[in-house]
């Protein structure tokens, strides 16, 4: 593939993840406004949460098998059009039936699109797409980082969320286009496909379990921090709220910084480190857990350090196995589990137990994550797998 293809598909991919990042990023602000469309309460309109991620599995797994059949490029543009079709009728719904059915079709079209930009990645840049899948993932980031500026300007003065929700429907259009008229990325023959059998099904079930512990974690953490310093009185609903930007700009930043790194790191090593950088932070906030200083440093180390565990595990898994768009499929399905399944866990402990049990499931979690990746390595080195 010739370098100026290569650029052109890789831009292309990375303004797809913009747009998965603020259908992430946009929920949140919007929750009491799509509750007030529905007539319902929040607790009501918070099932959008669970049914979203259901779709996001389904379309995983379909979007898996779709690429490892058709043509690649029009599969993904198929995925953003019908997220730019869901996003325009879900502010106009009035039923929390009719809302809940949209996020699920919105779940399906987003993990499609996200099986897309990792296994497509891998296939244009090869043993080479470490920094590439960093910068991906930072695209992610920033779509969830202007999400909530976007809900704020285009309800000034307004309860209104519609403009929130049709600004992305007008930027999937342009990028849906973009992607559908480029020639579709082939999957490459590679020797990776020699990793057959059980041992194989057992290392694809490791990193797939692997994804869900630390994607869990860092959902949660980012889902309850604002509710860990409002319960424990640590600060007030403004600053809560700047806390939890905090930690979604660090692991923005954080991948930013990890484009380099990845050049010069191997993969292993950096998961550990940062792996362990999570666990460490987690530990921090137990031990330290009524210091609202405390606070700041674990949410911002805390977010530096799970910043690049996802697109780095994505480039571990080419460095030995063939990407194939069944096996993204499943490492974005042990995504989607980890983001239903971890932060669940902590909302049901948190009003029994307290505030402390975010960092104490995270801590398990994340322990949990650095023996699965130690049993991966010693998988690899059994199978004697070589890199590519």
């Amino acid at each position: 593939m010739e370098k100026k293809q290569k650029i052109v598909r890789t831009i292309a991919y990375y303004l797809s993840y913009i747009t998965i990042g603020f259908v992430t990023g946009i929920i949140g602000p919007t929750l009491p406004g799509l509750s007030l469309n529905a007539g319902t309460t929040l607790e009501g309109i918070s099932y959008i949460f669970p049914v979203l991620a259901v779709g996001y599995l389904i379309g995983s797994y379909a979007g898996g098998w779709m690429y490892d059949r058709f043509k690649v490029h029009p599969v993904v543009a198929a995925g953003l059009l019908i997220l730019g079709i869901m996003m325009f009728l879900i502010p106009l719904s009035q039923t929390l039936w009719i809302i809940l059915a949209l996020f699920l079709v919105t779940g399906f079209a987003a993990g499609s699109v996200d099986v897309g930009g990792n296994t497509l990645l891998v296939w244009t840049h090869g043993a080479s797409v470490g920094p590439f899948m960093v910068g991906l993932h930072f695209f992610f980031g920033f779509g969830a980082f202007i999400a909530p500026m976007i809900v704020g300007l285009t309800m000034r003065g307004s309860s209104d969320i519609s403009w929130a929700y049709w600004t992305l429907t007008l930027l999937s259009i342009p990028i849906m286009l973009f992607i559908f008229l480029i020639p579709s990325t082939k999957a490459p023959t590679s020797p990776k496909a020699q990793a057959e059998g059980k041992s194989s099904l057992l290392l694809v079930f490791l990193i797939t379990a692997f994804m869900f512990m630390h994607v869990g974690a860092e959902l949660s953490y980012g889902g309850w921090i604002y509710s860990y310093a409002i319960k424990l009185g640590l600060t007030n609903e403004a600053n809560a709220a700047y806390l939890t930007s905090a930690y979604w700009g660090a692991i923005m930043v954080g991948r930013l910084i990890s484009v380099a790194v990845s050049m010069k790191v191997k993969p292993k090593m950096m998961l550990f480190v940062y792996l362990s950088g999570c666990a460490l932070s987690a530990l921090f906030l137990i031990l330290f857990s009524t210091s609202i200083t405390a606070v700041w440093i674990c949410t911002i180390t805390f977010g530096l350090s799970m910043s690049t565990l996802v697109p780095t595990t994505f480039t571990l898994t080419g460095d030995y196995l063939h990407i194939s768009g069944k096996l993204a499929g499943w490492l974005v399905i042990g995504i989607g589990a980890g983001n239903l399944v971890v932060p669940w866990v902590v909302g049901q402990l948190f009003e029994p137990f307290g505030a402390i049990s975010l960092p104490i499931v995270n801590l398990i979690t994340l322990i949990s994550a650095l023996g699965i990746l130690t049993l991966i390595v010693l998988l690899i080195k059994k199978m004697k797998l070589e890199k590519v």
